[in-house]
């Protein structure tokens, strides 16, 4: 098994074989919540020796209903990220929705993202491939696997080689998602690194609520067996108190959570290793 994390430049290496982490709460709710997870989860990851990424979004764009919490102001939640960058040490990685948000957001995070149903917008592609920074492409929950080498294409034909695809499931109209682990195999083809998110692959969008809900009790299970497949890394969404989160805490892994979760993640990893020498 060969890893594709020398793909990320900024991303350090940790002399080890592991998987890379993406994690962080789903938005900036404010800057305490931000701090106490980046910096549990940084010290977890050092320990274990997991090159790591802090992921929260600067503001949601995309929620079920006109009311839901959408951000605490562009302006003050990317400067939240930029500082916690700095002080932690860490790269930080942010979701974009317009072309405009691509250079605005660039100037304060190391990755930008393409959430998975803006995946095939070439304006927002070409855009954020233009700033330099690395592009994290989520999947569409309509597209099937080979697909997204069309959208890593966009990126490559505007001069931008720093890619990662991330699989987050198939949404087939039901208010469900399934992960298919052929899709892995697949992606990884593209020679990208390839990501699989652990929380929103169990996400179940727009309930009769209008609150989207999730399976949060089988992350571990959709995560071993992303580990076992052969995923460059992982990216999951985590909260201190993911009851009162204010987005997406039915589907966020508890931050108490990640530690145990991860120690098994690293075995299941170094046995796949040794199986395939």
């Amino acid at each position: 098994m060969t890893s594709a994390i020398e793909c990320i430049p900024f991303i350090k290496h940790t002399g080890t074989d592991n998987f890379f982490l993406i994690a962080g709460p789903c938005v900036v709710e404010d800057e305490e919540v931000c701090v106490e997870v980046a910096r549990t989860v940084k010290n977890i990851t050092e320990e274990l020796k997991i090159p790591y990424i802090f992921k929260s979004s600067y503001k949601k764009a995309n929620r079920s209903r006109i009311d839901s919490f959408t951000g605490i102001g562009d302006q003050k939640a990317l400067g939240i990220l930029k500082e916690l960058s700095i002080d932690l040490e860490i790269p930080v990685l942010t979701d974009i929705h317009t072309p405009e948000e691509a250079e605005l957001a660039a100037r304060y995070v190391d990755i930008l993202q393409i959430p998975a149903f803006l995946s095939r917008q070439t304006e927002l592609l070409v855009a954020a491939a233009k700033t330099g920074k690395c592009i994290n492409i989520k999947k569409g929950q309509f597209m099937a696997p080979s697909s997204m080498a069309f959208a890593a294409r966009k990126v490559i034909d505007s001069g931008n080689n720093q890619i990662m695809l991330t699989e987050r499931g198939t949404m087939f109209g039901y208010r469900d998602l399934v992960v298919d682990y052929r899709g892995i195999t697949e992606m990884k083809k593209t020679g990208f690194p390839v990501v699989l998110d652990i929380t929103h692959s169990l996400q179940q969008p727009n309930q009769e609520s209008g609150v989207s809900g999730g399976k949060p009790e089988l992350i571990e299970t959709i995560a071993r067996a992303g580990i076992a497949v052969g995923v460059d890394g992982l990216f999951m969404e985590t909260h201190p108190d993911t009851a009162n989160a204010k987005s997406d805490g039915a589907n966020m892994l508890p931050l108490e959570e990640v530690k145990p979760l991860l120690r098994k993640l690293v075995k299941i990893r170094k046995t796949v290793i040794d199986m395939d020498k």
